[in-house]
């Protein structure tokens, strides 16, 4: 068996970068198709951070990894394209929360099936075990605690 000759350092974070890029750049495609044609890559993590009971602006900013004041500017645009709201607090009457509105979360819906959408192409494309096989692999050599939702602070959007 010929031995597969080692490719440069360099070139592991740029291919899973494109596969990334790939994979976000054509949800993005399918969600503009989908009704959904204003929201960003910032925009799907914006609305994470912001979760299903809602969260206030200092908290969204703490999961971004950015200031209160640039949560709000992001969860501003949420709200101007209908996709988050502003709402009192039950719990406290002097906080706000920011909440989803049914198009927020349509979009992550729509988000979740396409991403299963878009796994299943690479199923194809790789072969089901191939696939596996790396999902397990970034498992094991990922961090457990290495998903955070400041990728968009930290890729400098």
């Amino acid at each position: 068996m010929p031995e597969i000759p080692e490719a440069p350092g360099y070139e592991l974070p740029l291919l899973l970068f494109a596969g990334f890029r790939s994979l976000i750049d054509r949800l993005h495609a399918e969600l503009a198709r989908q009704g959904h044609p204003d929201i960003r890559p910032a925009h799907g993590f914006a609305l994470q951070a912001i979760g299903l009971p809602g969260s206030t602006a200092s908290e969204i900013g703490r999961r971004l990894g950015v200031s209160k004041q640039a949560a709000g500017k992001t969860v501003d645009r949420l709200i101007a394209l209908g996709y988050a709201e502003r709402a009192d607090d039950p719990g406290d009457a002097r906080r706000k929360l920011v909440r989803l509105t049914p198009h927020g979360l349509d979009a992550l819906a729509r988000s979740a099936a396409i991403f299963e959408e878009l796994r299943a192409s690479w199923s194809r494309t790789l072969g089901r075990e191939r696939l596996h096989d790396l999902e397990a692999s970034l498992r094991t050599a990922v961090p457990p605690d290495a998903f955070r939702l400041d990728a968009s602070s930290w890729l400098g959007s």
